[in-house]
């Protein structure tokens, strides 16, 4: 049997999913779109789950909603799975009414009935379940309750098609019964209220003729049919969630309480910013910092046993030296900062979960609407500390297309994983009492160019005036351990398969570049090698940031473009065949193979964080963009406003020494 869960964003859906699956899951992408599919075996069964994108209506607002309404229509599952948050049924019961109008199976999965009581809401499930016509099971995928009672009744009860509630007022149910009849395709009483509403899908699937004037029900109630549908179901709604639950006068909760410190209108920008300096403070300085030294020291035991081990085989020199001094010091010099980004990935998902994130968005709402931006292009910016390209792709959820725009160009400045080793590396050799707050202080300088290349967007480019923000802020809660955990190790693993692929082929890349001339001749003077011809050729583009004519530094940066992580791996790498450097003392190796004062160190830190993307970021910003011209807008835009920015940094160093 093939099964859709569906419901809206925040109702537990993704949690209940990992439930019923376990392990036994697939993830993709829908055809055509790069909005992730899951998919999976329920346990014990022979079912396969689909995960359609979390949404709150079926009407294609969104380019989720169109996903799952294509996939109900053509793809045609045998059961949906509709799960709701039983602390927001008003909200989450306007999507339940029209998956109840297609001609398909419902389970209402009814979530967090847990917390009903804590909320001070009484709630009578079998009413509820008489009222709508469909079969309810009371769950709470937090607390693993009730799911095995779910799976049971998915795989043995003869779960029937009920007629139709009729829940608009009689006349538009006429009217739906008259276009119903001129139907013949499945799902038509669905189709019906959308030709009232005027859908597209009237077009696509049957077509536009049918005999009946809807214009006359407009004129009755004087607006359109859209309108006076949505407002025919949001009275059904009010008056069943009034005649089902009962919500008592109760006393402030810890939410409460802890809001009014939290968003608090003086307090809230402090707090936020120490939180995320104390994040910082932890993943680059107290805790991080300590790691780092312990995973170099194993890298350089490895580099050392293999090259014993490979001088006892009789390898010849340039095998030796591609493994020892390419692979494992270009990949092994990436890794070292593996467990500062644990520790980054922890903090950052331990704020999701416990529904801070949220408040960050809600706070930030109206100094972003000042720059033309909403609260929503803060979900990209919170993806893009991971990775970029799921960043990009997260704009999705911003309606308006100048706010989207923006937010995929402004998206790349937030410091992503990728780009914590270049802070770590730097902010350890040059700033070693402070290491911590250099990286906080360089993510709120992030924020910073984030509103000032905003204002400039708005002022010059797109003047529209920005919409509002609305969300619904979850209660304070405990994280999940087991939601965490999944989280970290997902981000974590795709970290090392980046350093395991696209880093390793770069690595034998820079140490062949460093270990030949142009006439191919190996083992010649690094001086003499290709890549220092190369870096030589454009050293004096990076002058005014680093104030000297450094190419070992320039090729680093430019290598950025590839991936982020490759101008740590580079700079190890080149500084490795530098006379004099000490492979396990940072500061040695930057004083020995680089020559950096303190002011070309931060702007160098500053040019690699703020410069265009990697090449897949890069990539995703064209489809999201959609075009080419726009996205050599965005990459020159991004690498211009970094180059001013470092260089007025670095021409103040210039001064000063």
């Amino acid at each position: 049997m093939k099964i859709a869960l569906v419901g809206n964003q925040n109702s537990g859906k993704t949690t209940l999913f990992n439930l019923l699956t376990g392990m036994n899951q697939k993830i993709g992408n829908w055809p055509g779109v790069t909005i992730e599919r899951k998919s999976g075996i329920i346990k014990g069964t022979s079912h396969e789950l689909i995960d359609l994108p979390g949404i709150y209506s079926f009407s294609p607002y969104t380019s989720e909603e169109e996903v799952s309404r294509k996939f109900v229509f053509e793809e045609n599952p045998d059961l949906i799975i509709n799960i709701v948050d039983a602390t927001s049924l008003e909200r989450s019961l306007y999507l339940t009414t029209q998956l109840l109008e297609l001609d398909t199976k419902v389970i209402i999965a009814l979530n967090m009935t847990d917390m009903l009581e804590k909320k001070g809401i009484s709630l009578d499930v079998d009413l509820l379940s008489k009222e709508l016509g469909v079969e309810i099971v009371q769950i709470s995928a937090l607390k693993k309750l009730g799911i095995e009672k779910l799976i049971d009744t998915v795989d043995t009860l003869d779960i029937k098609v009920k007629n139709k509630k009729q829940i608009f007022n009689i006349e538009i149910e006429k009217v739906i019964d008259s276009i119903k009849d001129q139907i013949s395709v499945k799902h038509s009483r669905f189709i019906a209220i959308k030709a009232i509403e005027k859908d597209v899908i009237t077009s696509k699937y049957i077509g536009n003729e049918f005999d009946y004037d809807i214009k006359k029900l407009e004129d009755k109630f004087e607006t359109d049919g859209e309108e006076f549908i949505a407002s025919g179901r949001y009275d059904y709604i009010v008056n069943l969630t009034q005649k089902a639950s009962n919500k008592k006068i109760k006393k402030e909760n810890v939410t409460d309480k802890l809001d009014k410190v939290f968003l608090n209108k003086w307090l809230a920008i402090p707090i936020f910013i120490v939180i995320i300096a104390l994040i910082y403070v932890l993943a680059v300085g107290i805790v991080g910092s300590s790691t780092v030294d312990m995973v170099g020291d194993l890298v350089d035991k490895l580099s050392k046993g293999v090259n014993n081990l490979l001088v006892n085989l009789k390898a010849s020199e340039w095998i030796i030296s591609l493994i020892c001094d390419g692979i494992i010091a270009g990949v092994g010099a990436v890794l070292g900062f593996v467990p500062q980004l644990i520790i980054l990935f922890i903090c950052l998902s331990l704020l999701e979960t416990t529904g801070y994130m949220s408040r960050i968005a809600f706070m930030l709402d109206k100094a972003f609407k000042k720059v033309g931006l909403s609260g929503k292009s803060i979900i990209p910016f919170i993806v893009g500390s991971g990775c970029s390209v799921p960043g990009i792709m997260a704009s999705r959820a911003v309606e308006d297309d100048d706010e989207r725009k923006m937010t995929i160009m402004l998206t790349p400045f937030v410091p992503c994983s990728a780009k914590l080793p270049i802070i770590a590396l730097f902010a350890g050799a040059f700033f070693p009492n402070s290491k911590g707050l250099i990286a906080a202080l360089l993510y709120i300088v992030a924020i910073v160019i984030i509103f000032i290349s905003a204002f400039i967007m708005k002022k010059f480019i797109y003047k529209k005036q920005s919409t509002a923000f609305i969300s619904e802020l979850p209660e304070y809660k405990l994280p999940s351990v087991r939601y965490v955990g999944r989280d970290v190790f997902d981000k974590t693993i795709e970290f090392i398969k980046r350093a395991g692929t696209i880093i390793l082929l770069c690595s034998i890349v820079i140490w062949f570049l460093l270990s030949f001339s142009f006439k191919f001749e190996y083992g010649v003077d690094v001086e003499d090698s290709i890549l220092a011809s190369i870096g030589k050729a454009i050293s004096w583009f990076f002058y005014p940031i680093l104030g000297q004519m450094n190419w070992r530094a320039s090729v680093s940066a430019i290598q950025g473009l590839v991936a982020k992580e490759q101008v740590v791996s580079s700079l190890e790498i080149i500084a490795g065949f530098a006379e004099g450097v000490s492979e396990t003392d940072p500061t040695a190796i930057f004083n020995a193979a680089y020559n950096f004062t303190k002011f070309g160190a931060f702007a160098f830190m500053l040019f690699n964080l703020f410069s265009a993307p990697c090449f897949g970021a890069i990539g995703a910003m064209k489809r999201e963009l959609g075009s080419k011209k726009r996205m050599f807008i965005a990459v020159l835009f991004q690498t211009g406003l970094a180059y001013v920015l470092a260089s007025i940094i670095g021409i103040i160093g210039i001064l000063v020494s």
